[in-house]
């Protein structure tokens, strides 16, 4: 498989999880307007966890396969992004082995996934406002380079953007009760 064709996959899986998030944060703000809600929220409560591990996971192996296997060196937001990524997984990993971190495990994700939707948001701003509007904070490659665009905005921010943003929705349903 071509790196293209890994960029074209995983664009379609950022579009898929922007999809997600949406129908999900609608179903959970609005969860008598939405059809379906009542079936669909019990089940993101039942697998959020399952699910949070699993996309955190190969979030963080990918990641590591384009800088390490295939040669794109990480900018300096790229680390930050990570920062708050990688140790998700190891908080999903221990919720789902023992239960009574749970409520703890979902806040502190909220909170990662917040600031790491932050980081990434600038991110693609940077990258896709033009150049000199905001400052790269760079000493190694330049934030603000593109390395792969796919739908006319999908890029490696764009990526960590919308795995975020699921995980925040995520965690918003795994921690309401009704």
């Amino acid at each position: 498989m071509s790196v293209a064709d890994l960029n074209f996959i995983l664009a379609l899986g950022v579009v898929a999880m922007q999809l997600a998030s949406i129908v999900l944060f609608a179903m959970w703000w609005f969860p008598k307007l939405v059809p379906n809600a009542g079936d669909v929220l019990p089940l993101v409560r039942r697998y959020g966890l399952k699910l949070a591990l699993i996309l955190t996971t190969l979030s963080a192996v990918m990641t590591l396969v384009y800088s390490d296997v295939l040669g794109f060196e990480p900018c300096p937001l790229c680390w930050w992004q990570r920062i708050f990524l990688y140790p998700q997984v190891f908080l999903f990993a221990m919720a789902l082995w023992n239960e009574k971190y749970r409520e703890t495990v979902i806040d502190s994700s909220i909170v990662l996934s917040v600031v790491g939707f932050g980081f990434a948001l600038y991110h693609h701003a940077l990258q896709m406002m033009p150049a000199g509007t905001l400052p790269c904070p760079a000493t190694g490659p330049s934030c603000a380079q593109i390395t792969f665009i796919e739908f006319g905005y999908v890029t490696f921010p764009m990526m960590a953007v919308a795995l975020f943003g699921l995980l925040i929705v995520t965690g918003l349903i795994l921690r309401s009760r009704s």
